[in-house]
């Protein structure tokens, strides 16, 4: 059994706990339900933003703990005030450390957020509109094209957008109408091992409509420019800044990097 394999096995565990604790009626009557959503693939074409979606992570099973002292809070207040296009926060806490409560940390922010999660079941689509979030993440590698496909249409129900991650050529398939963008995951989720040139090649078997984010294995603003250049629009990144001991600072550094960069080119 891979990573990711042991990954779902816990997930569909959690799911049916979190279920028998608060029902979708719960979830339906909880403030957030009912707000407005923003839009992420709207804030990526958003020329006075930056199209990195700045991601808060305490840890994952790769890299062990990465960050466990700076406050979502400041950091994604952080992250929006130097111009983020979007945040993903992660809300899986057996191996990533993070929580639902996060989420709704997070949602003092006015800018889209992601839940990054693995979402298997049409309860969390709900549990992600009640705590906040705007966009959904649906991962290939642990689904098949009609799960896409389903729960894609539940998160247009509920005005969610999708992010659905791709890692191959294979998985194209699972790419739908209502998926709103194309996230590349240069990481291998089955093995963690990482490669950037992945972007590169499954960029151009992209439908048009769908704008391209490339995620993971982001460290310097010259990867940023050279994806830009290629056509990407968003840019998931999260250790880069969250390996700092000061994020907030690390991210605001790495935008006016990137300003010099792009001005100068």
């Amino acid at each position: 059994m891979n990573i990711l394999d042991t990954i779902i096995a816990q997930k569909r565990i959690e799911v049916a706990e979190h279920q028998a604790i608060r029902s979708l009626e719960d979830l339906q009557k909880m403030p957030l339900f009912s707000r407005p959503t923003r839009s992420l693939k709207q804030s990526l074409t958003d020329p006075s933003k930056t199209g990195i979606i700045a991601e808060y992570k305490r840890k994952s099973p790769s890299k062990g703990i990465i960050n466990a002292t700076a406050a979502v809070e400041a950091v994604t207040a952080a992250y929006t005030a130097n111009g983020a296009s979007g945040l993903s926060v992660l809300t899986d806490e057996p191996f990533f450390g993070g929580t639902l409560s996060d989420l709704v940390a997070a949602r003092a922010n006015e800018v889209p957020i992601l839940r990054k999660d693995f979402m298997i079941s049409e309860y969390q689509l709900a549990e992600a509109r009640a705590f906040g979030a705007d966009v959904i993440l649906l991962i290939a590698a642990c689904l098949r094209p009609d799960e896409v496909q389903q729960l894609a249409v539940k998160a247009k129900e509920l005005e969610l957008e999708v992010l659905l991650e791709i890692h191959n050529e294979a998985e194209l398939e699972h790419v739908c109408p209502e998926v709103d963008l194309v996230g590349i995951n240069n990481r291998n989720l089955k093995d963690f091992e990482v490669d950037i040139h992945k972007s590169m090649q499954l960029l151009n078997m992209l439908p048009a409509d769908k704008p391209a984010v490339a995620e993971s294995g982001i460290h310097s603003v010259d990867t940023i420019v050279t994806l830009q250049k290629a056509g990407f629009k968003g840019f998931l990144i999260g250790e880069r800044f969250m390996k700092a001991s000061n994020p907030s600072i690390a991210f605001a550094d790495f935008v006016q990097e990137l300003k010099v960069k792009q001005h100068a080119g």
